[in-house]
């Protein structure tokens, strides 16, 4: 069956390797010049850095997916980061956090005295929640709605305390506010605030214990490399510079694409892209069924610097007088932050490869609102107010260190097409995740289907992947059911 895929990120890519081992005929349509998506490298002067992920949790999805698809691991050099990462609070208090937990034991009882107890009983639970949550929604579709709500579905939503927050869930463990702004920052990796992401995702602080924090040589986007010299060497078809601006249709299935200015006819249909915006190549002038909210928007500060930080460590995070607070600004508001919380990233630390000799890279990530009536202007105001303050807590002379700059704010996501120019997809609320949010055959066409990190399970480069995986499940499973049906009818 000939089959396109509609944008070439990370979904769409292992989706086309899952097909391509079924012997079907793929073809890739990328409008830029490169796959991966987000997984891209800033590349200037002489300094490489990735663009947007940097941060690799639960490695053993992504190793278990590429064994499926039978990529050699060889190239794949994953390091792991122990301790994970410092957080910096504004009275000076610096919070180690560990994957080690008896070090991270240790670690809580020298800043929060006493909270250890709870640390301890936050990671036996999480332990039990993970696995009945991974079974129960990252291993499924939920293309019928009604597969959702079985009993056991229901009583596991109950058992993960899905209905509350992961603020609401950190204050049932920990009562110090730094600590409970430690167990729910992650929430900001993509783009929800603690006070309206569901439950369910406070296993993504727990997973950075269990399963580790991890980093491979030569970047994320190295990732993206690995995987289309796979394409390539399986003689999947890849168009680039191919913009997709309509998908045809016929009653209940799709026939065809328009890409520059080109009719092509398919027999399946994959869309990878933010979904609000793949959907309107099939229905681009009907009244939107649901109005979606974006997920956070970014400033991000690449730097490429003379020598290194005064840091041992590749992620820092330095943290506002009120993660709450911020949140209302990015979140409600839709304002530049105040006082604004960051990430730091610098892992020419333990990757020589990124910058030439005696030199290296870093980048800032500030959290802002997805809007673009903020100016440039004010968006670079932000991030050079953000490395002078950088520059007094590492107590370090960044100006003099730094060779090339460049900022990527909303406004960069707004020209790529992004979703209400938030960086991460559709936000995740508790109405836009696991049933609520779209799923890999979103529409009543029978030949028509989507993958990416805004499509169920959800956003992230081990979900997006788990999340291809469910769609190629789907389609043999479909495949399978009609080979079935044909027997019945030829006997």
């Amino acid at each position: 069956m000939k089959t396109a895929i509609i944008g070439g990120g990370i979904g769409g890519m292992i989706t086309a390797l899952y097909l391509s081992l079924e012997g079907e005929e793929v073809t890739i349509h990328e409008r830029q010049d490169r796959l991966g998506g987000r997984l891209a490298y800033v590349n200037e002067a002489g300094f490489k850095i990735d663009e947007g992920p940097t941060i690799i949790l639960l490695p053993e999805i992504i190793k278990g997916i590429l064994k499926e698809l039978s990529v050699e691991l060889k190239e794949l050099e994953m390091v792991s980061i122990d301790p994970l990462y410092p957080i910096h609070f504004p009275d000076g208090k610096v919070f180690l956090k560990w994957r080690d937990k008896e070090r991270q034991k240790e670690e809580i009882n020298r800043c929060f005295p006493g909270e250890e107890v709870a640390f301890e009983r936050y990671m036996n639970e999480m332990e039990e929640r993970f696995m009945e949550g991974k079974k129960a929604f990252l291993d499924h579709s939920f293309i019928q709605k009604r597969s959702f709500w079985k009993k056991e579905n229901v009583l596991t939503l109950y058992r993960l305390k899905a209905y509350q927050t992961v603020k609401k869930q950190v204050e049932s463990y920990f009562q110090s506010k730094c600590l409970r702004e430690a167990f729910s920052l992650q929430t900001l990796y993509i783009g929800g605030s603690p006070s309206t992401t569901p439950a369910l995702y406070s296993l993504v602080p727990y997973s950075e214990h269990e399963h580790g924090v991890w980093y491979l040589k030569g970047g994320y986007a190295r990732l993206a490399e690995i995987l289309t010299k796979e394409l390539e060497k399986r003689n999947i078809v890849i168009n680039y510079n191919s913009s997709v601006t309509k998908v045809y249709k016929e009653k209940d299935r799709a026939t065809a694409l328009e890409c520059n200015g080109k009719i092509h006819p398919y027999e399946r249909f994959i869309l990878n892209g933010d979904f609000p915006l793949s959907e309107k190549l099939l229905y681009p002038k009907e009244k939107k069924s649901r109005k979606y909210i974006p997920s956070s928007g970014t400033v991000v500060i690449y730097l490429g610097l003379n020598g290194r930080l005064n840091t041992n460590h590749v992620h820092q995070f330095f943290m506002g007088d009120d993660l709450e607070g911020l949140m209302k600004e990015v979140f409600v508001e839709k304002s530049l932050p105040l006082d604004p919380s960051f990430y730091v990233f610098h892992p020419s630390l333990i990757d020589e490869s990124l910058a030439p000799a005696g030199k290296s890279v870093a980048y800032v990530l500030i959290p802002v609102p997805s809007s673009s009536t903020i100016s440039q202007r004010d968006y670079e105001s932000l991030a050079e107010k953000v490395l002078v303050r950088l520059t007094k807590q590492l107590d370090l002379d960044l100006d003099k260190k730094i060779i090339w700059k460049k900022f990527r704010t909303p406004l960069d996501a707004q020209q790529e097409g992004l979703f209400g120019v938030g960086s991460f997809g559709i936000a995740p609320t508790l109405f836009q995740s696991g049933v609520f949010r779209p799923q890999v055959k979103p529409f009543p066409l029978d030949n028509v289907y989507a993958v990416g990190a805004s499509v169920h399970p959800g956003g992230g480069v081990p979900i997006v992947m788990q999340g291809a995986k469910i769609l190629a499940n789907v389609i043999r499973s479909e495949r399978e059911g009609e080979s079935e049906h044909e027997q019945r009818r030829s006997v």
